[in-house]
């Protein structure tokens, strides 16, 4: 197992390896440079050459790419370019917002999938699948913006119940930013919910026509002890990878969902560093972005390792 894990950890090293080199290179070969793209008319004279030390643009491409890759192990992506002030400083509030949309969503998505994805394979071609799935199906089928949409429409428009645009500063506390929320987190999960209840599903009906809970079947064992010994086990081992998929799709729907709500997060830091030409906030967005899917990534191949009775079988053996 220790091989498997530590060949997981070197792989996403060297993902995240290629990821900045994409990212630094992707930059370069963009026309001009980071400084001539943000100053635009201003590009000449002392705020050019400032602008062009501080970003340390004065030195070949490759010693570039080595000191901002050590800066970036190190914490420190740089400067901000429309800011004037340490990436670091722009990304605290964004990134603790962001945290907590994706957590809201995340702890309310996957136990509710859990459960109705059970409840729709258990009762399977019955009604409880039937309303369960056609909602599921309905809401996989709409794309982000457009459910965002139709809940401020409906929700914050029609109804009045809560606010549609996340009016609010960077660095509001969480109980400023509570009623904020609650319908980008609806937004959010309702389409994870669905997508997450939906493998579930898939993987318990598989289970469920295995050689080994037929047998239990022919042996007698009663139903709800069958169910929770040797179906659970056995279907949520393989949602554990779902699950990692599916929280690593936040950081697309994050990015959708907090441009359609105006919401202060690390999505529309992306979408404003792109419009702002930003650069150096772009290059460290997506180190960032790809490090959170690369390690939930991980986490996940570790917890089927851990889990995985095969490998349990095979330690207990050696």
């Amino acid at each position: 197992m220790f091989f498997l894990i530590s060949k997981r950890f070197v792989l996403g090293l060297i993902t995240l390896f290629i990821v900045s080199l994409i990212t630094f290179i992707g930059v370069e070969i963009l026309p001009g440079d980071a400084c001539t793209s943000y100053l635009e008319r201003e590009a000449f004279g002392e705020a050019l050459e400032a602008c062009i030390k501080r970003l340390g643009l004065d030195i070949p491409a490759h010693e570039r790419y080595l000191s901002w890759a050590y800066n970036v192990v190190q914490g420190d992506f740089g400067y901000s370019l429309s800011g004037q002030m340490q990436i670091n400083e722009v990304l605290g509030p964004r990134v603790k917002n962001s945290m907590v949309l994706a957590s809201a969503a995340i702890i309310i998505g996957i136990p509710l999938a859990l459960i109705l994805g059970i409840i729709t394979a258990l009762w399977r071609d019955k009604f409880p699948d039937i309303i369960i799935s056609t909602i599921a199906i309905f809401s996989m089928t709409i794309p982000e913006f457009i459910s965002a949409t139709l809940l401020i429409l409906i929700v914050a428009i029609w109804l009045e119940w809560l606010p549609g645009i996340v009016i609010v500063p960077t660095d509001v506390t969480f109980l400023e930013l509570l009623p904020n929320i609650i319908l980008p987190v609806i937004a959010i999960a309702m389409i994870m919910t669905a997508h997450m209840a939906r493998m579930v599903r898939s993987s318990v009906i598989q289970v469920m026509a295995s050689d080994y809970v037929q047998m239990a079947i022919l042996k007698g064992v009663p139903y709800w002890k069958m169910v929770f010994k040797h179906i659970l086990p056995n279907a949520l081992l393989p949602a554990i990878n779902v699950v990692a998929l599916t929280i690593a799709w936040l950081l697309g729907g994050v990015v959708v969902t907090e441009v359609v709500f105006n919401y202060p997060g690390l999505g529309r830091l992306v979408i404003e560093s792109i419009s702002n030409r930003d650069l150096p906030v772009v290059q460290a967005l997506g180190i960032i972005l790809a490090s959170i899917y690369v390690s939930i990534n991980f986490i996940a191949d570790l917890l089927t390792l851990m889990l995985n009775p095969r490998l349990k079988t095979l330690q207990t053996r050696k």
